[in-house]
């Protein structure tokens, strides 16, 4: 129903491992075409491929070809109480990005704040995916005062790929925090419009980084999730996709870059 009315809406509009790491392919630039392979969770995933599946708000799942899976902005519940994620990471912006009670299962959690006045430097690499991050600020419950460091973008290195879940952005990134965010070929965006930033200038940030693939998340309404695919212009290809996955390797980035809105399924 969801995908359903945003076409109906759609229609209606017409610093982490920069200084030590410098084996990352993130911190480089470079770019392939080609095309997007749609998937299921549990589905086979070729050498140099990742799947991709949006869970819900702001988690994803990012699963690579050896059975490694991370979650982003985690929040205790995956879908599937059998299947335990190696690395979640997570935000204290608001209750749906964190808990307090993850599965003790998990090897690795990654808490995306710190201390005040302390930034966490989160680096774990477990080989065939690599997690680090960025700190920005995040705005006080009600757009007051600010937390420094409270929000992490986090950035994953996988199959040769540079994913980047800006989870509660509430700031344009300095040059110095986009220089060290790097290279980008796929992006989960925030697209509330409201609670993180405004519309205009969440699409200039994503323009910046200049990924191959958009991945919306962290919609209110099918009229806001709509109105951030017509604000990101004709330079972008727009898929709405029924299904929560995909599969991703360099070699099926189009040179054009691309919004694919997923439809968003718990792990079953």
């Amino acid at each position: 129903m969801r995908i359903l009315v945003l076409l109906l809406c759609l229609m209606m509009q017409g610093p982490a491992f920069a200084a030590d790491r410098p084996d990352s392919a993130c911190l480089a630039l470079a770019s392939s075409p080609s095309h997007l392979v749609p998937a299921s969770f549990g589905d086979e995933i070729e050498e140099n491929s990742v799947l991709i599946r949006y869970l819900d708000h702001a988690s994803f799942a990012i699963v690579t070809q050896d059975g490694k899976i991370a979650v982003t902005d985690y929040t205790g519940f995956i879908g599937n109480p059998d299947i335990v994620p190696d690395i979640v990471t997570m935000n204290n912006a608001h209750s749906t990005h964190f808990t307090d009670n993850p599965d003790p299962r998990i090897t690795h959690i990654l808490r995306g704040w710190g201390p005040v006045g302390a930034a966490p430097r989160i680096e774990v690499d477990l080989s065939s995916i690599a997690v680090r991050n960025v700190t920005t600020d995040l705005r006080g419950p009600f757009g007051e005062g600010a937390r420094k460091d409270g929000n992490s973008v986090f950035l994953f290195e996988a199959a040769g790929l540079c994913i980047v879940h800006l989870s509660h952005l509430h700031q344009i990134p300095s040059d110095e925090q986009f220089g060290a965010i790097g290279r980008v070929d796929v992006v989960m965006v925030p697209v509330d419009g409201a609670f993180t930033m405004d519309t205009k200038t969440m699409t200039e940030v994503v323009r910046r980084m200049r990924a191959r693939v958009v991945l919306p998340m962290h919609w209110f309404s099918a009229e806001g999730l709509a109105a951030f695919v017509a604000a990101m212009g004709p330079g972008y290809e727009v898929e709405i996709s029924t299904r929560p996955d995909l599969i991703l390797s360099r070699k099926t980035l189009l040179e054009k870059p691309q919004v694919i809105v997923l439809n968003p399924a718990y792990v079953p």
